[in-house]
């Protein structure tokens, strides 16, 4: 696991960047929710935009495929009255020899403010905050193993809005842990917001080496993880990061670690289900789950943008000498 060390707070103690939730305390975490629900309605809107970020110009860097995460962030910036340019990598000029640096210093004399990065590489979002000159912010859209902080926030801001007091909660992520940057991120952003206690569920082969280094309990048993949660927090099999057979068979793994309503049961009663996608049906979830009453994956969806258009007016609007709106 990276970490890498690194200020994401200008010397007033704001966010100049957003790389990953390590590191930030509890006021910070609670101030972006606390944002996010001032935004949460402008898609409701019939003009779904404010002016904050009127100006500014917001760079998607993508150096990994994504539908969603690309989607909200553009529509987060958008709605923010940025201006937003998505560079296309697999046609850019990294392909045909440039560096990632000559990238950036390309991107940086078009004067943008902002970057929003996605890679395989764990922590080429900290290396690009490194490099890039002072006026310009980085955003984690997800690099490598290491760190997806706005989806470990959407998803902690959909269960905030269901259950308010984190202090009585339990909540289990279940899955690929070893391979997962939005487990990493939630686990560490469910602590610091103070969650009475995290569970991991997972085979061996789906844990880190020394997987209580990561603070939640581990339990190899989906019964024993599932017990008396108020939550579950169910994650894919990562498979492009895997490098040889972990699992015997997807239908073992199914038929031992995948969520049926039965296997639910003994999850309280109000337990709720979620996901950040994208899920793979018969694998980790079973349809019944996925789109049941307890389930809340799609209102993640649409949290997503909330989260996103907060953290960059915190980091963006503050410069331009305006506030979120109340």
């Amino acid at each position: 696991m990276v970490r890498p060390q690194f200020s994401q707070l200008d010397e007033a103690g704001r966010l100049r960047h957003f790389l990953t939730t390590e590191g930030l305390c509890r006021e910070t975490l609670t101030d972006i929710l606390d944002t996010a629900e001032s935004f949460a309605a402008v898609g409701k809107r019939a003009v779904k935009k404010v002016p904050l970020l009127r100006g500014k110009t917001v760079v998607n860097l993508f150096f990994e495929p994504s539908t969603r995460t690309l989607t909200t962030f553009e529509l987060a910036a958008k709605r923010l009255s940025a201006d937003v340019m998505n560079i296309n990598l697999r046609r850019s000029a990294t392909v045909k020899g440039e560096s990632l640096l000559d990238t950036l210093r390309t991107l940086e004399a078009m004067h943008c403010d902002m970057f929003v990065v996605r890679h395989a590489s764990s922590g080429a979002a900290h290396f690009i905050a490194r490099n890039v000159a002072p006026h310009i912010s980085v955003m984690n859209g997800g690099d490598g193993r290491h760190a997806h902080p706005s989806q470990a926030l959407i998803d902690v801001f959909t269960l905030r809005r269901h259950k308010p007091d984190f202090s009585k909660l339990r909540v289990a992520i279940v899955g690929d842990i070893a391979h997962s940057r939005v487990a990493r991120s939630q686990i560490n952003t469910l602590l610091t917001l103070g969650v009475r206690e995290v569970r991991i569920v997972a085979p061996r082969t789906l844990l880190p080496p020394v997987p209580e280094a990561l603070g939640a309990k581990v339990c190899l048993s989906l019964e024993e993880g599932l017990r008396d949660v108020d939550a579950v927090m169910m994650l894919r099999i990562q498979h492009e990061r895997i490098q040889g057979p972990l699992l015997p068979s997807i239908h073992e793994y199914f038929q031992c670690y995948g969520l049926t309503e039965k296997k639910l049961a003994v999850a309280r009663p109000d337990a709720i289900v979620m996901h950040p996608g994208p899920l793979n049906r018969g694998v980790e979830i079973d349809s019944e789950v996925a789109d049941g009453p307890r389930s809340v994956i799609l209102q993640q969806v649409s949290h997503g943008i909330a989260i996103r258009m907060a953290v960059m007016s915190m980091i963006l609007g503050r410069r331009n000498g305006v506030e979120e709106p109340g």
